[in-house]
């Protein structure tokens, strides 16, 4: 027996309170709530890998120490590609003491005589700019503390950002990691028994559909490391190898990951050939990158193992960053692959409901009664 239509809307509309209520909360909170929806994606992660340490150990090693050793080894991944920086600069560093002053004298070079083309009786003069350049990188280290402090002064919300997510991230990823399996039954309970079936079978493919979105972003990222790399360095950069594979790996975190790469090998490449070859090699790579990743890699590798058309992943990237920022862009793929599980089961349940195959019947009879 079908329940009366009256109820259905009314339950319908308790439903779409709720869901509004929690996205409006969501959405004056996601500066605070950020932190810990990164932990959460990274905890969902990580989670299969605490229960297979557990599973080799045979269940002798603790609950947190296993989550101690999976967020270590996960910690000593990220600061092992932030640390391929660390080559890089101390290469850089010497050149940028040397190459510096030439660079800015062929900037004048070039920007006077077209400033007197346009009319303009400017002279461009960078010489007390290049003295305090010059001085500022001749300085002892030691000389950094002062203005270090002074920026972090002057940009102090910034500041306390990156360190509310250095220290909330991991703290959170613990106790998340911790208590995954508690936490998951604590939202069970909040299912009702009669949709418990439904619930399951619907977090069975999500969880399928995010394995395969994590294996293809993970292809990605090696296709764009292998292809920066020899980019790069086919153009004969001698820092191709770091800067390509740091850029291919930091692409996980969408636009953040490709900038820094290109302001890197902008300066490697300025600073090597004191060219217009590094403008060059920089458009030519990273564009074709660009390119390639959005229109080729992430839609094949990572759209259609998820099922979203290439259109749909573009423009789940550019929706969930204009409503949520960083953290939009961070989980845009992942979240439309969940809704689109929702959207395939709506989509069946709609087409075996009698609005959809018994609608019109009522017409039909009636004009086949006509004479």
């Amino acid at each position: 027996m079908q329940a009366p239509l009256p109820f259905l809307m009314t339950r319908l509309a308790a439903w779409l309170g709720v869901s509004l209520v929690a996205v409006i909360v969501f959405w004056l909170l996601a500066p605070v709530l950020a932190p810990f929806v990164v932990a959460g994606v990274m905890a969902y992660v990580l989670h299969p890998l605490v229960l297979r340490l557990d599973k080799l150990t045979r269940g002798r090693l603790p609950n947190a120490l296993a989550v101690v050793l999976v967020e270590f080894m996960a910690i000593l991944l990220v600061l092992g590609v932030l640390l391929m920086l660390v080559p890089i600069l101390v290469r850089e560093w010497p050149l940028l003491q040397q190459q510096l002053p030439l660079l800015l004298d062929r900037l004048v070079e070039f920007i006077n005589p077209l400033l007197a083309q346009l009319g303009l009786n400017v002279s461009l003069d960078l010489r007390d700019l290049k003295s305090q350049l010059v001085a500022y990188l001749s300085a002892n280290r030691d000389d950094w503390w002062a203005p270090l402090m002074s920026s972090l002064k002057l940009g102090g919300s910034a500041a306390l950002a990156f360190l509310g997510y250095a220290v909330l991230v991991p703290v959170a990823l613990f106790y998340m990691l911790n208590d995954w399996t508690r936490l998951v039954n604590m939202l069970l309970e909040l299912v009702p028994p009669a949709w418990r079936g439904g619930f399951d079978s619907f977090m069975h493919d999500s969880d399928l559909v995010l394995g395969e979105y994590l294996r293809g972003q993970l292809l990605v990222m090696l296709a764009l490391a292998l292809f920066y790399a020899v980019g790069l360095s086919l153009f004969g950069l001698e820092l191709a190898l770091p800067i390509g594979v740091f850029t291919g790996l930091a692409v996980f975190v969408p636009y953040l990951g490709f900038g820094l790469g290109l302001l890197l090998a902008l300066l490697a490449g300025l600073l090597q050939f004191a060219s217009a070859q590094a403008v060059l090699m920089v458009a030519v790579v990273f564009g074709l990158g660009q390119l390639i990743e959005s229109f080729v890699l992430t839609p094949r590798l990572v759209g259609e193992r998820i099922g979203l058309h290439p259109l749909a992943v573009i423009l789940a990237l550019m929706a969930f960053g204009q409503v949520m920022g960083f953290v939009g862009v961070l989980i845009a793929l992942p979240a439309s692959a969940v809704l689109l599980v929702a959207l395939r089961r709506l989509r069946h349940r709609y087409l075996n409901s009698d609005l959809y195959q018994k609608s019109g019947s009522g017409l039909d009879e009636q004009g086949s009664d006509r004479p």
